[in-house]
């Protein structure tokens, strides 16, 4: 079982910036992908980014340019650097691990993001 706990949302004005952390323990595989996907009222699940265990990335098109994703192994931490919000990005963000040798996936409770004037 991998437990994820997720941090740093909350209410920003558009232009703003927001970094959300996300902290993971329990049964951690060396070789994985963790990142962050999204969900608004109404609408599906997306991916915003991810990045495995080498370093290697994945955005979403609507994020590429604003956001990075990154992450600390020593500290099993994975990161998102959100910059020049918009209204669109108003969502609740979700961390995600996937261990690549079971395949298994897990969720983060979610933290709330609220891009406003």
């Amino acid at each position: 079982q991998v437990q994820l706990v997720e941090s740093g949302g909350g209410l920003v004005q558009p232009g703003g910036s927001l970094r959300l952390s996300c902290a993971a323990s329990g049964s951690i595989s060396r070789l994985n992908v963790m990142g962050w996907f999204r969900q608004a009222p109404g609408k599906e699940r997306e991916l915003v980014a991810t990045i495995t265990n080498n370093g290697g990335t994945n955005y979403a098109t609507s994020v590429e340019g604003r956001f990075t994703v990154s992450r600390d192994n020593a500290k099993n931490m994975v990161y998102l650097q959100m910059n020049s919000l918009v209204p669109e990005d108003t969502a609740v963000y979700l961390c995600n691990f996937r261990s690549i040798p079971t395949m298994r996936t897990y969720w983060g409770q979610g933290t709330q993001v609220t891009v406003s004037s």
